[in-house]
Formats: C-alpha cells, sequence, structure tokens
C-alpha cells in the first residue's frame, strides 16, 4: 500500500466493532492490519447473521454481513492465543509491529502476557490501544460493555425519541451501533496521536479509551446544554433544542426535513411558503425568540408545508438556498447520485463471493488517497504467508502448528 499510514504495521486482537472499525481505518489509510482471530471459529461477528454474503451461486457464505462492514483491508491469521505456543507466535508478531488494538475486559489478556505491560517489556516503543466499556480505571471497569447499554448510561437515549408519554413516547436507541463507531474513531485519533509521538520521541504509550467516556464527551451541545444551564435536556423527538425550525415535517406526499439554521434563511423560508409577515413578527425575528416560542410557530409551519407536495418543496426551497431534503430509506440512499458520485456504494474482490459490497471510507485525501486493497477475509487466509514471511516460519513448521491446533492455515 502506498497511503498515508504505509509505513505502519498494526496487530489486531480486537473484534465485535469498535476494534475492527479502528484497523479498518487505519487499514484504508495505508496501515498494514494483521487480523487474529480464533482457529475455526473467528471473529463473532462472522456468525452474526443472516444476511450471509452470498457466493456468485446465489448461496450463503460463512461470513455475515456484519463482518464485512469493518474488516476490509485486512490480513486474517488464526493463532490460539490460549495456548502457550499461540501466546509466543503473537508475541514475536508484536516485535514486528508499530500498534496492538485489544478490546478484551480489563485485565482479560495479563494471563496471556498480551498486556500491554507484557508486551512493552519485549517491545518499548509499541502504541497499545486497549478499548472497553468503561476504561480502565474507575467502579465500573470490570464491568462488560456494549453498545445499546452505553447508548442508555451515556445519556444519549434519554435524548432520542417522541416526547411526552403517548404510545410512541420514551427513550429509542440509535439505529446502528453508534457508541462503537465513534470509539473505533476515537481510537484512530488516539493511534495517530501517539505514533507521532513514538515518532519524535522513541516512546510508546498505552491507549485508554472506553466506550463510555466517548459517548459521554459526544454528547457535543446536550452536554452544555445541561452545565451551562443545570436544566436536563428532554426528547423532542425530530426536533432541535437550540434551533427552530430545525425537524422533520409532513408533506402532502412525504416527510421533508427542513433545517434552518439562521434568521436569513427563516425570512427565504417564509417568502418560499407564502407565509407573509411571519418573519417580521417579534415572536420569530431571532432564533432565540423563535426557540422561545416554537409551541406557536410550529403548527403555522405544519399546516404550510403540508399543503404541498415533497418534490415541490425541495425545489422551491433548493433555489432559495434554504436547507432541506428527504428522508431516505437505505436503498434511496444508495441510489443517490451524490452518494455514488462520491464512492460511497463499491464492491471488492472476495475469494469466495467473487464480488461483495461494500461502503467507501468518506476520508478523501488529495495526496495520499484512500486504497481499497482486498475485502474482508476469509477466516485463516493469510496465516500461512504472514507466519512465513514475517516470522520465517518453514512450511513444515506450519504444518506441525496446525496440526496440533495452535494455528489455521
Amino acid at each position: 500500500m502506498s497511503g498515508a499510514l504505509s509505513h505502519i504495521r498494526v496487530l489486531d486482537l480486537s473484534r465485535i466493532l469498535a476494534g475492527p472499525w479502528a484497523s479498518q481505518t487505519l487499514g484504508d489509510l495505508g496501515a498494514e492490519i494483521i487480523k487474529i482471530e480464533r482457529p475455526k471459529a473467528g471473529d463473532d461477528t462472522r456468525h452474526w447473521g443472516p444476511p450471509y454474503v452470498k457466493d456468485q451461486d446465489g448461496q450463503d457464505t460463512d461470513d455475515a454481513a456484519y463482518f464485512m462492514c469493518a474488516n476490509r483491508n485486512k490480513q486474517s491469521v488464526a493463532i490460539d492465543m490460549a495456548s502457550e505456543k499461540g501466546q509466543a507466535l503473537i508475541k514475536e508478531l508484536v516485535k514486528e509491529c508499530d500498534v496492538v488494538i485489544e478490546n478484551f475486559k480489563v485485565g482479560g489478556l495479563k494471563k496471556y502476557g498480551l498486556d500491554y505491560d507484557s508486551l512493552k517489556a519485549i517491545k518499548s516503543d509499541i502504541v497499545y490501544c486497549s478499548i472497553t466499556g468503561f476504561g480502565q480505571t474507575g467502579p465500573y471497569a470490570n464491568r462488560a460493555g456494549y453498545d445499546f447499554l452505553i447508548q442508555g448510561m451515556s445519556g444519549l437515549m434519554s435524548v432520542t425519541g417522541h416526547p411526552g408519554d403517548g404510545p410512541e413516547a420514551g427513550p429509542v436507541k440509535v439505529g446502528v451501533a453508534l457508541s462503537d463507531v465513534l470509539t473505533g474513531l476515537y481510537a484512530v485519533i488516539g493511534v495517530q496521536a501517539a505514533l507521532a509521538h513514538r515518532d519524535r520521541t522513541g516512546e510508546g504509550q498505552h491507549i485508554d479509551i472506553s466506550l463510555l467516556d466517548v459517548q459521554v464527551a459526544t454528547l457535543a451541545n446536550q452536554a452544555l446544554n445541561y452545565l451551562a444551564s443545570q436544566k436536563v435536556p428532554q426528547r423532542l423527538g425530530n426536533s432541535h433544542p437550540n434551533i427552530v425550525p430545525y425537524q422533520a415535517f409532513a408533506t402532502s406526499d412525504g416527510h421533508m426535513i427542513l433545517a434552518v439554521g439562521n434568521d436569513g434563511q427563516f425570512a427565504k423560508f417564509c417568502q418560499v411558503a407564502g407565509l407573509d409577515g411571519l418573519a417580521d413578527d417579534a415572536r420569530f425575528t431571532t432564533n432565540t425568540a423563535r426557540v422561545e416560542n416554537r409551541e406557536a410557530l410550529v403548527p403555522i409551519l405544519q399546516d404550510a408545508i403540508k399543503a404541498k407536495s415533497l418534490d415541490w418543496w425541495i425545489q422551491n426551497l433548493e433555489a432559495a438556498h434554504v436547507p432541506c431534503g428527504p428522508i431516505n430509506t437505505i436503498d434511496r440512499v444508495f441510489e443517490d447520485p451524490q452518494v455514488l458520485d462520491r464512492g460511497m456504494k463499491m464492491e471488492l474482490d472476495h475469494p469466495k463471493a467473487g464480488r461483495v459490497p461494500s461502503v467507501g471510507s468518506p476520508l478523501k485525501l488529495s495526496g495520499t488517497p484512500v486504497a481499497y486493497e482486498s475485502a474482508p477475509p476469509i477466516l485463516a487466509q493469510h496465516t500461512q504467508n504472514v507466519l512465513r514471511d514475517i516470522l520465517n516460519l518453514s512450511d513444515s513448521d506450519l504444518e506441525a502448528l496446525d496440526a496440533e491446533g495452535i494455528i489455521q492455515i
């Protein structure tokens, strides 16, 4: 690879989503990723289906779509880390790597001699990233952490969902594992910062990143709304706590998002909507006033927007430079001309399935563009090559280890 991180080799001991999301992002940027998996079983998400990726005959393969979302640009090496010989192999690989990523429970790798202190002793400048639910310290450190649990404990779900006490009201989780994904991205930031420090000083370090910390940090304006006012934010459905109008509205034949970000845009909206004088009403002239008088303004807008079609609104509001858009189902997302033009829908060659779908990276770098070198690997696809090329093991060595169940080839 010739990406920005093509000089970096990562040993990925993680599984499920947060860790693999981090290593996939590093791989997209050119790093060499060696993914250690359990012989015969592999990453848990290989089996989190249906749906499974289908082969060229339309039959299910062994790998779920879930696994495919976070594991491209990696080499799969199957080693039994519970065995002493497997641990020895992994330690030898660590000596040839720059980064280790793991998401075991706190202290879970110490019994294998694969914790930070143990690996630092054999490679002093290793950058070691630990991803857990709650971090390496604190009263919850030994608890298992899962995305859904973190969405609830972090407060995210308390501001997501319909307001009130009706049958549709109540807290709702985000429809993707957002806490995992954000944690993976923060892990990438931490790894890159630690590598920059290593390059200047020769020192490695331990990165302690937790799902709960990340999700609390990314409460963003909602967190500061509370800390500044001491008022607990409430669920507002599709409305915004600090901007009005900034929500979904029903048109005559669908739903539209109206995202008015300033007073000038509100005046333009009123002109398009034929709501003469509304933008000059003292209750609605400024965003502050509109937030304070939300309950009076929104019904007026609802009635006006309901009178015309979705296409009419989008055509006329876009012409007036008022931010708006449809609420797309995911099938429509991958038919959207902007999404297609930006390369967000793609396919990769796969050894079992021929061609498999993938979602492109949002990172667009002019000098070191993202490279899609390989589809997510089949289990143990690269065991022989990696152990032969990096550790100089012979074919007879590999066959003997395979026979013992230490590796899978």
